[in-house]
């Protein structure tokens, strides 16, 4: 039976490789930017393709403090405050294309080399987030990686959610699902049409039915689109949902 140290260590190298894919992609998709399109808006309301970019190199040197503690057992935080968080993305925001890129790769390459260091024990070690939510440092490799991958989908430079990795996708499909079961919303049945996975939203039993593609549902369940194009039985409106946070 594998312990949990040695578990953790594992599913932590996993998702690592997942990340290495996920910045490949997102720096290609920065390096083919025109200049101009760094002071563009973003899909998130207020945000500039800047400040997704900027938000990003600065994401990835925010776990290399959580990924520091857990190895060496002190409690560092993500960001030194909430403020400082916001005034790197707002100093950020508004550099050329090429700062951006290069600042992207050097913030990846120490979030890579953080994780490198760090041992089955450290993997298991419970970290505190930004949000207050506690859980093993493992889980900071899968945070990244949906980082990466919902923000390229909020630059809106041609990376959509149907190029969403099949692993990712199935998985935050669930996890928002679950993340939704429960609440005040009203029930909704969801069923991949493509994949055969389902979930259930809301409280209740469903009255309401969404079917479509797993990655055309996860774009809906994370904010990502309107869900016009999933198919409703009955034809109702769709609830709205909680912002993803």
């Amino acid at each position: 039976m594998t312990d949990p140290q040695s578990a953790a260590a594992v599913t932590a190298a996993e998702w690592l490789g997942l990340v290495e894919e996920s910045t490949r992609g997102l720096l290609e998709t920065v390096s083919g930017l025109k200049p101009e399109a760094v002071a563009e808006p973003s899909a998130l309301p207020g945000w500039t393709r800047g400040h997704v970019l900027a938000h990003l190199a600065r994401n990835a040197d925010s776990l290399v403090n959580l990924l520091t503690g857990a190895r060496t057992g002190t409690d560092v935080p993500q960001y030194a405050s909430e403020q400082a968080r916001d005034q790197g993305i707002e100093d950020g925001a508004g550099r050329p294309v090429e700062e951006q890129l290069a600042d992207l790769r050097e913030s990846h390459e120490r979030f890579a080399a953080a994780a490198a260091q760090m041992t089955g024990e450290h993997w298991a070690a419970e970290v505190r987030h930004r949000s207050g939510a506690v859980f093993p440092a493992r889980d900071l490799v899968w945070k990244r990686l949906a980082e990466i991958e919902y923000h390229l989908v909020d630059l809106g430079a041609g990376y959509t959610p149907d190029r969403w990795p099949e692993v990712f996708a199935v998985t935050e499909f669930h996890k928002l699902a679950t993340r939704l079961h429960g609440t005040d919303l009203p029930a909704v049945e969801l069923v991949a049409e493509d994949t055969g996975d389902t979930g259930l939203i809301g409280t209740g039993e469903p009255a309401l039915t969404v079917r479509g593609p797993l990655r055309a549902l996860l774009a809906w369940l994370s904010g990502r689109s309107d869900g016009a194009d999933l198919r409703r039985t009955p034809d109702a409106a769709l609830p709205q949902l909680p912002p993803l946070g």
